[in-house]
């Protein structure tokens, strides 16, 4: 199942810290589509890998991050987590 997840990552300031994101995220197994918003400091990630892979890659990017919380799937469409 696809999940849709957002995370929130404070340091994101300029293009550099976009693609260094990108490039982990590109990197990692089961992510179908990333797009990184540098106003306003979120990750959004579309894909089978899981919160923890995601996290881990934005982190060993050299990024804190948080997930923000309510956003995913539920088989496939857009809803609460549960």
């Amino acid at each position: 199942m696809l999940n849709t997840r957002t995370y929130f990552v404070p340091d994101i300031s300029c293009d550099h810290c976009k693609n260094s994101i990108e490039g982990a995220l590109d990197q990692l197994e089961g992510v179908g589509s990333r797009q990184v918003n540098i106003a306003d400091k979120t990750v959004v990630v579309e894909g089978m890998a899981s919160e923890e892979a995601v996290t881990k890659a934005i982190s060993d990017a050299g990024y804190e991050v948080e997930r923000v919380e309510g956003t995913g799937t539920t088989d496939g469409h857009p809803g609460p987590i549960v």
